[in-house]
Formats: structure tokens, sequence, C-alpha cells
């Protein structure tokens, strides 16, 4: 069954209106500010629930705090965003598990590639016990606290210059990814070679040849107009994309109880509505990549699953998965 919430439906999300000046929400002058950046563009449906998120966070703490928004690497790269967080700046990102990994191993087991049958089994277990843990341990060892972890961008398949349908078909082919260890060994287990780079220069490599692919989900490949400079996107599904709103701690705990409260409550509520907009609206975004002449392939995926085993026991995850097996058992 799907992964559903009452709080928020994509309704919602399409029709986020921004924050009037003016209203009773900012006629107190803000007392806490948060920069919550990005490197997605505008129109992901995470960067409009983050609208909706500074919205709510405004309106239900009269106007005290105050989000702004800086998409499209307006701060930098997700690296650099982390870096003045993990400083104590009042700046938020969203990122993806093997971010935080440096400080937590454990976090790598969300990314470990086919891990998880469904994003509805990736949900359930960031609001585990565990999971919780985990958060734990970062904020001691880093400074750094994730608000919540259910922001799920989407199902990263592999964009490419030709058809693919095996791991043998991706022999030399450049491919970017994220540059993180267990990222890098996924692509090259998959059969390319991995290649590292910012996500703001994805589009001029490809387009200039630098690289050969990409692997992305739906709304960042739509968001990024990828489908100009690829000709086939291959629906490999090897890793649920999941990311977390990840703040400084000193910031976080700045904030009176209550209005911490609130930030944390609001950033669980717009996470799940990001998770259900990227969930349902994957169909439609394929549709209109084909639509522009590009192809979208279902494949056999048994051969990258076989090819990626390796990659859990190098990665030490093979044990980890084990203990997500059974968290989700209870």
């Amino acid at each position: 069954m799907k992964f559903r919430t009452s709080l928020a439906l994509g309704a919602a999300l399409l029709t986020a209106i921004p924050f009037v000046a003016g209203s009773s929400a900012t006629a107190v002058a803000a007392e806490y500010t948060l920069k919550l950046g990005s490197v997605l563009a505008p129109t992901d449906p995470l960067q409009v629930a983050a609208e909706g998120f500074r919205k709510s966070v405004a309106e239900r703490t009269g106007g005290k705090v105050e989000v702004q928004l800086f998409p499209s690497s307006q701060l930098g790269d997700t690296q650099d965003m982390m870096d003045q967080a993990a400083a104590g700046a009042n700046v938020g990102t969203f990122v993806e598990a093997s971010r935080v990994s440096v400080f937590v191993p454990e976090f790598n087991v969300l990314i470990a590639p086919y891990a998880f049958e469904s994003v509805d089994e990736l949900a359930r277990f960031v609001e585990s016990d565990t999971f919780a843990g985990w958060n734990e341990q970062l904020k001691k060892k880093s400074g750094l606290t994730l608000l919540s972890f259910n922001w799920y961008q989407g199902a990263r398949h592999m964009l490419t210059k030709k058809p693919i349908s095996t791991p043998a078909d991706l022999k030399g082919v450049r491919v970017r990814t994220i540059g993180q260890p267990l990222w890098v060994e996924t692509i090259g287990a998959m059969g390319a070679v991995a290649t590292p780079l910012p996500w703001a220069e994805v589009y001029p490599s490809l387009q200039t040849g630098v690289i050969d692919g990409a692997e992305a989900q739906p709304a960042a490949i739509w968001g990024a107009k990828l489908y100009e400079v690829v000709s086939d996107v291959t629906l490999t599904g090897h890793i649920y994309l999941m990311s977390g709103l990840l703040v400084s701690d000193a910031w976080l705990q700045s904030l009176p109880a209550d209005l911490r409260q609130i930030v944390t409550e609001e950033a669980k509520r717009w996470g799940a509505s990001a998770l259900k907009a990227n969930d349902d609206g994957a169909a439609k975004i394929f549709a209109d990549v084909k639509a522009t002449g590009v192809r979208v392939t279902a494949v056999d995926v048994a051969p990258f699953r076989e090819a990626v085993k390796p990659v859990w026991e190098k990665m030490k995850l093979t044990q980890l998965v084990g203990t997500v097996r059974e968290t989700l058992k209870k």
C-alpha cells in the first residue's frame, strides 16, 4: 500500500501560496531565521514543499521564525551548505544519507543499492527508534541534526546517450554521480565509470561530452532539463533517494522549546507532502520526457541487482540491511 499522509495532499503542494508581507504572521519581526538552500530547481516538488514549510512555520510561530529559501545552488553545493551549518550558521539544506554517513556510517544503508523493496519501507524505517538513535549520534559527532528524513526525491535511474539494458552496456560510459564512496562504488558496480561532479555541472558536462551519462530521479531529470542532452532513460531504480532536512543543532537549540517543536513538526509534515508529490508525479514526468523524443525503457533489473551485491559487503552494509529488515518486522 502506498505511503500516504492526511496532513498534506499533493494539491496543497501545487497551490502553496507565498507568504504575504503584512499578514498577521509577519506583524512581529522575525526573531530567528533559517536560510534553507538546495541545489534543486524552484519547480522541484521538494522545493515546492519547502515553500509550504516556510509559510506554515511563519504562520504557526506568529512570524517569530522566518525561513528564507535559496534554490538552484544559490548558497553553493550541498557540501558547502552542510559546512556552513556544521559551523553553527543558520543554514539548512536537503541531504541524502551518504552526506551524513561520514559521521555515522550506519546512514549509508538508506542508499544501499536495492536494499529496500519500496519507498514505503524506507519511509517507515526512518520513523523508527533505530534511525532516531543514529540522528542522536549525528548531533554529538557533527553538530548537525535532521529535522526529518522523509523528503523523498524519487527513484534513481540511468540517463545515457545510448540504449542500456544490462551492466555490460555501461562499460566505458562516464556516468555522473554523487561524490561519496557508496555512490561511486554503486555506479562502478553497475558497469559504468563513476564520475563525481556537482549537480549544477551535469547539464553542461553532458552537453559538451565531459560525461556520457548521469543517474537521477524523475523530478530532477525534468527540473534540470536533462532530457535535452540525453537520448535514453533506463528505469533501473537502483536507489530510492530519500533526503533529510539538515540544520545546525546549535541553531535549533537556540529556539525556545515551543518554536523548536513547531519547526520539527512542519519539517515532517512537508517532507511527507514532498514524498507524496514525487511518488505520484513520476509517471507523468516520464510521459513528458517521452514526448520530447527521449526513450524511457523499463528493463529487467535482475542483472543490475546481481552486479551491485559486492557493494554491500565492501561497504560493510550486509549486517545493516539485516537490521533494517528486522526493524521493519516490528
